[in-house]
């Protein structure tokens, strides 16, 4: 009986640690930043979101926060909070952007967006 308990502690050793290792990628991936580019097809200000057409066709949605940095705009550097209100009014269809974001449950969270200049975003959109 001694090497069964023995054998069910290793067992049950074993298993928490598999278990605290599936847990910590689970944490350690919400946080990473991915990247996207593309042209800007509607902004809804109600519900802070835009939907940006990326190179390859798809249209992705994405939510902005107080949080959220702009470059490129009037608000360049500061939280969307903190700029003007003309700063995300400057988003509008046809805005080349670069968005970093995160995304969890598959809701894209814009860490940061870029905007092209006017001379850019005419070349890209040509």
């Amino acid at each position: 009986m001694k090497v069964d308990a023995k054998r069910f502690s290793v067992l049950l050793a074993g298993l928490f640690i598999l278990v605290a290792t599936v847990a910590w990628q689970a944490v350690v991936a919400q946080d990473v930043v991915h990247a996207m580019s593309g042209i800007v097809k509607s902004v809804d200000k109600g519900t802070k979101t835009m939907v940006v057409k990326t190179a390859d066709g798809t249209e992705q949605t994405i939510k902005w926060t107080g949080k959220t940095t702009v470059e490129g705009a009037k608000g360049a550097g500061k939280g969307m909070a903190d700029a003007s209100a003309a700063t995300y009014d400057g988003t509008k269809e046809g805005t080349k952007v670069t968005v970093k974001y995160t995304e969890q449950g598959g809701e894209k969270t814009a860490v940061a967006v870029k905007e092209a200049s006017k001379a850019t975003a005419k070349a890209v959109t040509q």
